[in-house]
């Protein structure tokens, strides 16, 4: 067993207890080649440590189960919702407030009319379902991600920052009434869960100000980019985590939250806005894809539930655990060699696909590879962050070679404890020890149009 080097101190203790189970490997080949190499389409039962995603799958406090039983089911002007909505105005100062079902409706609903046929939305790295929104209202994403965001080696405190350069650049070259908002995704998935600085915040802020252009956080993980921030950045150590969190908030006009990250619920989003124009045209699209306005596609029970976990998710020792527990994982993983992306993020410690399996071609998905392999030894799912997810450029139809091919190993809050951790770390050594032998990766066996990492299956060359 390895001594944990992680001493801060654990801030809940277990009160329900799940049983999973460690399939024999022979059963675990079966089961991967029967879900055509891809996890998506593997059983829940079939996974013994489960690190596909942090969305929806973290354990509720008693506080937040406690809550629940007091939802009210209304279909309009539902008390829940308006502890929610004084909550999250509370915490984020914008005062109104759309529930959605998740992160991906409150996309499609604010999408629907930000994005104009042909305007562009300048970010940080935009996530999968993003991306999709944007491109689905006629828009186009324009990364302008730092440099240092672009590698898993080069070592930066905010890799999830905004080049100012590459977004006047975007502006310039398509014109400011062209730019639908600039967006920034507070902490970056798609970069390694990495955090953005509260000085790039305010940079991006002034900049699209000045050129009449509107600024929209991704906030699922805020809490999260909230904590690096006092640990980072100068001038913040002495700032609550509250506090840091209402001026983040402060230079945006809005956001989208998917809340089943850092709200800690396994479901619910939600979109803020301060303009009250733009919150009355927001109504008709949430009503027409999601619900009516006071609900969103969220019962009463996970309205209160979600208000609970806004202010549990401010907690320092909270997040100082959490984040702490993922740091743990990426050091255990490079005293063992594996490849990771550095310095490790907020919710997951991302393994770097090509560095892992150097000899398997970059259009072989490497990064798939690894997360087969990984269930393979070890019963452990992960998620593909990389040419997979990234897919082909709308215009082209070619394939989207992304700066970096990761898998994801992605922790679910107050879910697995430090031996959970050290079988992942047990699995990838293994998987590493042997991967001298394999030189070839994985093809389509079917490309699913769309997102197509969710449901193409692979062959292995």
């Amino acid at each position: 067993m390895r001594r944990t080097g992680n001493k801060t101190i654990v801030p809940f203790k277990a009160k329900i207890v799940e049983p999973i189970r460690l399939l024999p490997r022979a059963e675990r080949i079966e089961r991967i080649i029967a879900a055509g190499l891809n996890l998506f389409n593997l059983e829940s039962r079939d996974v013994y440590i489960d690190l596909l995603t942090d969305s929806g799958t973290g354990a509720m406090s008693a506080q937040q189960l406690g809550a629940a039983m007091m939802g009210d089911e209304s279909y309009a002007g539902s008390r829940s919702f308006e502890r929610l909505a004084e909550n999250f105005s509370r915490i984020t100062g914008l005062p109104y407030v759309i529930p959605a079902h998740q992160g991906r409706g409150a996309e499609r609903v604010l999408n629907s009319v930000l994005v104009k046929k042909h305007q562009i939305v300048p970010g940080n790295s935009h996530f999968d379902t993003t991306k999709a929104h944007i491109e689905f209202s006629g828009g186009r994403c324009i990364d302008c991600t730092i440099q240092a965001g672009k590698s898993s080696q080069e070592l930066h405190p905010f890799k999830g920052n905004l080049d100012l350069v590459a977004l006047r650049q975007a502006v310039e070259e398509y014109g400011a009434k062209h730019v639908a908002y600039v967006l920034i995704t507070v902490t970056c998935n798609s970069g390694g869960g990495q955090p953005v600085s509260m000085q790039n915040m305010r940079e991006v802020s002034a900049y699209a100000r000045s050129r009449g252009i509107a600024v929209y956080l991704d906030v699922a993980r805020f809490a999260e980019n909230a904590f690096f921030i006092k640990e980072r950045e100068e001038g913040y150590a002495d700032k609550s985590i509250a506090e840091i969190v209402f001026e983040m908030f402060s230079y945006a006009d809005g956001c989208t939250m998917s809340a089943k990250k850092d709200g800690i619920v396994p479901m619910g989003g939600l979109i803020g806005v301060r303009d009250q124009g733009l919150f009355e045209a927001l109504k008709t699209p949430t009503i027409l894809f999601e619900g009516f306005f006071t609900y969103g596609g969220m019962s009463g029970m996970t309205m209160e539930a979600l208000a609970t976990g806004l202010e549990e998710v401010l907690d320092e020792d909270y997040l100082r655990y959490r984040v702490g527990q993922v740091a743990q994982l990426g050091a255990w993983l490079e005293e063992e060699g594996v490849p990771i992306v550095r310095p490790v993020g907020g919710h997951a410690v991302f393994i770097d696909g090509r560095l892992f399996f150097p000899d398997i071609p970059e259009d072989e998905f490497p990064a798939q590879a690894v997360c087969v392999e990984l269930y393979k030894e070890g019963g452990v799912r992960a998620v593909e962050i990389g040419s997979n997810l990234i897919g082909r450029n709308p215009d082209t139809g070619e394939n989207i070679r992304p700066a970096m091919d990761l898998c994801r190993l992605t922790i679910p809050r107050r879910v697995y404890s430090s031996e959970h951790l050290e079988h992942v770390v047990d699995a990838a050594k293994t998987v590493l020890d042997g991967q001298h032998s394999r030189s070839r990766g994985l093809a389509f066996l079917k490309e699913a149009q769309g997102i197509r990492h969710f449901a193409s299956t692979f062959r292995e060359l």
